[in-house]
């Protein structure tokens, strides 16, 4: 299958190959035919746009040569006489004839126009703005076509990162926005609805007066750039703050925030079969997709970007663990669950430090696989503490270079929380423990795991076992 890219480096793959599309000026040709989406340029546009100003005599000879180079390229197998059905003639110019699907561009923009539920949103920009590997058509930044496009497609990009943000606070997702909605509004400081997701976001939180410091410096910025106030839309906005007439989202947008995606990764068919069919009967669950090996898995996981991933641990050609370890170690990875019948207490072990949420039995009732599910997206709970608690005992005491750094240090109302962390209790169970706010207790969690270097509360449970902090078997 042919695939088009241009959010990145321009390039064209046939089966997952890289094509040789020639030089910078005949590439600038299928570049600017994909800029078109299907419709035809005229040749004389083309000489114009690629030699701006000053064509050479020749050039309708050379666009012409340029065009069988590239047919040839991308259609290797098509005979002599044989009409070409991807780069064709559609007078008086040049037509790309491509699906969405074959153009990260094209599918980008169809995702980002998108529309729906909040959940169906979230997905949506999550998948538009996971084609992004660099500026659009940054090869061909001097030709004004070029630029163009790709002024075009970044406010598309802009608009995608703020549709998604808009999506996740109405799935309740503030705390794990806000890092990012203080990047975006600092990098583009006079987009303004780049301060009001963020001023939002930190109101969610409770943090009300950060929210209206936000507001504050959107003020100061607009001021010295633009010489203006806050938008009648950001000045409002300020106002419900201060009167704290500003709602949480309705009860229905919430329950559609449970929506979860779950791909299954087992070599036994009857497992993935069984599990399958216990998602697609469970509400708020639905199937991503299945693999049959550790490498199917990888491959799925970056095709399909689900929330949690179900993980045999034993599996051939690639196991469980190495895969594992390979979803976890991408940029904004799913969570990922062992399924095991009783694996190796070593491969088990391993996979805890390597940052899975925890693990499910195959014998288990299906409550189960969904409280692990559920637990593992929350990044809330370790599964199955009989395991874990073994495990522990057995191989907590050994001296490990890669151990996370020593607890000492840390105030003790954050060892606090980290202990109870390690006795398998949710946020909610820490803060009525603590008789704190559950929000709280997840910034208190997610700034233990930046301070120890470590990605999931999984791993923070080898760091209270393995630093001594928390005993097995004493409560």
């Amino acid at each position: 299958m042919l695939i088009f890219t241009a959010l990145g480096p321009f390039q064209a793959w046939a089966d997952g190959s890289p094509i040789d599309l020639g030089g910078q000026r005949q590439r600038a040709v299928l570049a600017r035919l994909l800029v078109a989406a299907g419709r035809a340029v005229p040749v004389s546009t083309l000489i114009d746009e690629l030699w701006p100003g000053a064509p050479p005599p020749q050039a309708l000879s050379t666009i012409q040569g340029y065009v069988s180079r590239l047919r040839r390229a991308l259609e290797p197998g098509r005979a002599p006489r044989e009409e070409a059905s991807v780069l064709v003639s559609a007078p008086p110019g040049y037509a790309l004839r491509a699906a969405v699907e074959q153009v990260d561009a094209w599918r980008f923009e169809s995702l980002v126009k998108s529309d729906g539920p909040p959940a169906q949103v979230w997905a949506d920009m999550d998948s538009a703005l996971g084609l992004w590997r660099g500026p659009a058509l940054a090869e061909f930044a001097e030709l004004s076509w070029a630029a163009t496009e790709a002024s075009r497609l970044e406010e598309l990009r802009l608009i995608a990162v703020e549709r998604r943000a808009e999506a996740g606070l109405a799935l309740g997702r503030a705390r794990s926005l806000v890092a990012d909605l203080e990047a975006h509004a600092s990098a583009y400081p006079l987009r303004e609805e780049a301060w009001r997701l963020l001023a939002l976001a930190l109101y969610r939180l409770g943090r009300q007066g950060d929210a209206l410091a936000a507001l504050r410096r959107a003020r100061a910025v607009w001021r010295d750039e633009l010489g203006l106030d806050l938008s009648a839309t950001l000045t409002a906005l300020e106002a419900d703050m201060l009167a704290q007439r500003l709602d949480d989202p309705p009860p229905v947008v919430r329950e559609a925030g449970r929506e979860l995606r779950v791909l299954v990764a087992d070599d036994q068919a009857l497992v993935r079969t069984g599990v399958r069919a216990m998602l697609e009967a469970e509400p708020g669950l639905t199937p991503a997709g299945e693999a049959a090996d550790g490498e199917e898995a990888i491959a799925a996981v970056l095709e399909r970007r689900p929330d949690v991933v179900l993980l045999d641990i034993q599996m051939p050609h690639l196991d469980g663990l190495a895969a594992a370890r390979r979803i976890l170690a991408a940029p904004k990875p799913p969570k990922v669950v062992v399924m095991t019948t009783f694996g190796s207490d070593e491969n088990l072990y391993a996979a805890l430090r390597a940052g899975v949420s925890g693990f499910v039995l195959k014998t288990s009732a299906p409550e189960q696989f969904v409280a692990a599910i559920r637990a593992a997206a929350a990044g809330d709970a370790l599964i199955d503490p009989a395991v874990t608690m073994r495990l522990i005992s057995a191989f907590a005491g050994r001296g490990d270079p890669g151990s996370p750094p020593a607890l000492a240090g840390l105030p003790d109302d954050r060892l606090d929380v980290l202990k109870l962390v390690a006795r398998g209790l949710s946020n909610q169970q820490i803060g009525r423990t603590l008789s704190l706010p559950e929000e709280e207790v997840g910034l208190v969690v997610a700034s233990l795991l930046e301070h120890l270097g470590l990605t999931d509360r999984a791993q923070l449970v080898m760091a209270a076992y393995e630093s001594g902090l928390v005993t097995p078997g004493v409560r």
